[in-house]
């Protein structure tokens, strides 16, 4: 746990990289499911360099990201740059985001493990507030198998996804995508090699 102990200068350091520490592409899960998000304004949060928000910016959304490190802030607004697309970046922890209630067309939660149980918990409440109803919830993180791998991830069993946990923790949603795979990573050297995977997508019910 003691990688945990201060966070933010941990995350500085791994970010202090000329190259992207998990690569200038958009996540896998992310980029092959697109398609059955909702079009309109989304949220990437934990974004890190900004590899989803300027994915989820090129395909047409009006994107708000934020990320706690300002290392990762200034790559993501260079790798925006790059790609010539505008993206509203926020140099904020999720406990100081500005969440506003019914907000988001789209949510993208792609691999923020950092969170423990209590901690989770209060982060995915926040989603659900701030997703409009019929909105659509992309996660994506690493699965309890991931132990054995160690490709990545907290190295932490209670930090990561098993289905139950993201269907229990989204009751309601309309299920449009869930599956736990094995699968051959390669977004940069943070996360690299055979991972275990949880995918998950819903649907916010209308009231």
């Amino acid at each position: 746990m003691t990688q945990f102990s201060n966070p933010l200068a941990r995350w500085n350091e791994r970010f202090s990289t000329d190259d992207y520490l998990f690569g200038e592409k958009p996540n896998q899960y992310l980029a092959d499911k697109t398609p059955l998000l909702q079009r309109g304004k989304a949220l990437c949060i934990a974004d890190g360099e900004g590899r989803n928000s300027v994915w989820l910016a090129s395909q047409g959304y009006d994107v708000d990201a934020f990320d706690f490190s300002p290392i990762a802030i200034a790559k993501a607004k260079q790798l925006a740059a790059k790609h010539q697309v505008a993206v509203n970046f926020h140099c904020s922890d999720w406990q100081s985001f500005d969440w506003q209630a019914n907000q988001y067309d789209t949510i993208a939660g792609i691999f923020f493990q950092f969170a423990d149980p209590e901690a989770r918990t209060e982060i995915f409440t926040k989603l659900n507030s701030a997703l409009k109803p019929g909105g659509t919830l992309i996660i994506q993180g690493y699965g309890k198998d991931q132990m054995q791998y160690k490709t990545g991830g907290p190295g932490i069993l209670e930090n990561l996804y098993d289905e139950d946990l993201l269907l229990s923790a989204f009751k309601g949603y309309k299920v449009l995508d869930i599956k736990t795979y094995l699968e051959e990573v390669d977004e940069g050297p943070g996360h690299s090699g055979m991972s275990a995977l949880v995918g998950y997508i819903g649907q916010k019910p209308n009231p």
